[in-house]
């Protein structure tokens, strides 16, 4: 919605049908010349052909860090040239290696609560140092205080760690060229301490 107010037309595209409800949702409650500018489709980085080309192509959230299977990060930026108009610009963020190698994946407890209810979410990283790829075990434990019963709710997201040198050839395989690197939500080039990283190619 952040483009759209500017006056961009955006298309958002989500292989999630709940997070797609939810945009459209947020979409109702947004004035009609900003919403007029917001579309939403079902997709897959990896294999959608929307049948028009962009501007500007952007992923965000480490999308591309979840291309951890064989082939997955290729063909998304396949996806991404094929719907970048020449000269356009592609603009994604992911973990980038020197800093995971570095600073490496730990444990890591969060706890909220509230009158009614206490969560604990625990992560758990296993690395998997010849895939560059991290497997992060979350259990979500869901207390209702009342009643005292808990709920734990389990899943595994693998991530890959990129690294510059990947990032422009597999850019310069798909058809686009590396122009720019920065830290995440900084002018400063990716190190050692960057755990997430930006990277601008274009078309």
């Amino acid at each position: 919605a952040e483009l759209s107010r500017l006056g961009f037309e955006v298309t958002g595209m989500d292989m999630s049908e709940g997070m797609l409800e939810s945009a459209a949702k947020r979409k109702q409650g947004l004035p009609d010349d900003i919403a007029g500018r917001l579309s939403f489709v079902a997709g897959d980085a990896r294999t959608a052909r929307l049948g028009r080309k962009f501007d500007a192509v952007i992923s965000l959230f480490h999308v591309m860090s979840y291309q951890a299977g064989k082939g997955d990060l290729a063909a998304a930026f396949a996806t991404c040239r094929e719907h970048l108009l020449d000269g356009g610009a592609f603009l994604f963020d992911c973990w980038y290696g020197p800093a995971v190698l570095t600073q490496r994946p730990a444990v890591m407890v969060k706890r909220l609560s509230d009158g009614n209810t206490e969560v604990t979410r625990i992560a758990e990283p296993a690395m998997r140092p010849n895939d560059n790829v991290v497997d992060v075990g979350y259990a979500v434990l869901v207390t209702d205080k009342g009643s005292g019963t808990t709920e734990t709710l389990r899943e595994t997201h693998s991530l890959r760690y990129l690294f510059t040198p990947e990032v422009d050839t597999a850019l310069t395989a798909a058809g686009m060229r590396l122009c720019a690197s920065h830290a995440w939500m900084s002018a400063e080039p990716p190190g050692f301490a960057t755990w997430s990283a930006c990277y601008v190619g274009k078309g």
